[in-house]
């Protein structure tokens, strides 16, 4: 009997040495792993709004700075990644995509009325002072930089990436656009959600 409560005990410290205690990092890094998987989950990229002017789609995108920072940094250290999201959570991205009915390039002198070097140009230089955001607290906040996917004529699209800065993550913000590209007037984009209250 006394042999048998020996091994039972040594069996209870083996057991106790070979569990590892939960850390404080390791329930953080549970939980923004969950709060990823519910953004993953809804759709990083579902909430897209079009406006069609004549025979052009004009999509607004907006998409979570998170998407980025994991499409970049990769899961491996979410502390990490969430850390960077803390710093960045005032910025916002939207992807702005222009698509013609027929899949025609949309650069061309047919619809821009100027030469296709220009439109490229224009398309990478000079797009930002074209679109702005408005918040809810009816702040007017300009577009602090776009990024011009070019496609080469692969893709039936032209798409864009703007960029906004010192926007509260929690604010529902509507995007203007006055279109001097195509003529196409002001088009409004209203993003009715936020991405920040998932945790669930």
């Amino acid at each position: 009997m006394k042999d048998l409560n020996k091994l039972f005990c040594v069996f209870c410290v083996f057991l106790c040495i070979s569990c590892k205690k939960e850390t404080k990092d390791d329930f953080k890094n549970s939980e923004i792993k969950d709060r990823y998987f519910n953004l993953e989950k809804i759709g990083w990229k579902s909430r897209a709004y079009t406006q069609k002017a004549d025979d052009i789609d004009f999509t607004a995108i907006e998409v979570p700075i998170q998407y980025y920072l994991l499409k970049d940094l990769g899961n491996e250290n979410l502390i990490s990644v969430d850390s960077l999201y803390e710093e960045n959570k005032r910025e916002r991205i939207i992807e702005f995509t222009f698509q013609q009915d027929e899949e025609k390039d949309l650069l061309g002198n047919d619809f821009t009325g100027m030469e296709y070097t220009d439109a490229v140009k224009y398309m990478s230089f000079g797009l930002e002072k074209d679109f702005y955001v408005v918040t809810s607290k009816k702040d007017t906040i300009a577009c602090s930089g776009v990024t011009y996917e070019r496609n080469y004529k692969i893709a039936p699209y032209q798409k864009v990436l703007l960029f906004f800065s010192g926007i509260d993550p929690n604010e529902k913000i509507q995007l203007v656009y006055t279109d001097f590209l195509f003529r196409k007037g002001t088009l409004k984009f209203q993003f009715k959600d936020t991405y920040t209250q998932i945790a669930l």
